[in-house]
């Protein structure tokens, strides 16, 4: 009995000096930080005029068949967030990856 207790002593003491380590969970960094990004709506000259020109403009890629449907897309990347147009108006902005650690989207290239 004394040596199973000794033994669960043991054990426990071991996992407490075991290293933690966590990822960065891009949610929670975006959260933490109040970086501005456009709001959905806006359209591409609004973005441009409060956020100046994009470091790249990605083509427009749009489905097959009928663009009502299968609007075309059109991605804008800054340094740390990329908007996403649906013709020319912002659907969605998304921050960029800060490290090869962190959980998320790419990182912007």
């Amino acid at each position: 009995m004394k040596a199973l207790t000794l033994s669960l002593a043991l054990a426990a003491g071991l996992l407490l000096q075991a290293p933690a380590s966590a990822d960065t969970l891009l949610v929670d960094r975006v959260k933490a930080e109040t970086q501005a990004m456009p709001a959905r709506g806006q359209s591409m000259a609004q973005v441009e005029a409060s956020f100046g020109a994009p470091e790249r403009k990605h083509a427009a890629v749009a489905g097959p068949g009928d663009s009502k449907h299968n609007p075309p897309i059109t991605r804008w990347d800054y340094a740390g967030f990329s908007v996403y147009f649906e013709h020319s108006h912002v659907v969605d902005a998304v921050a960029a990856k800060a490290s090869p650690n962190e959980i998320g989207p790419k990182p912007v290239q």
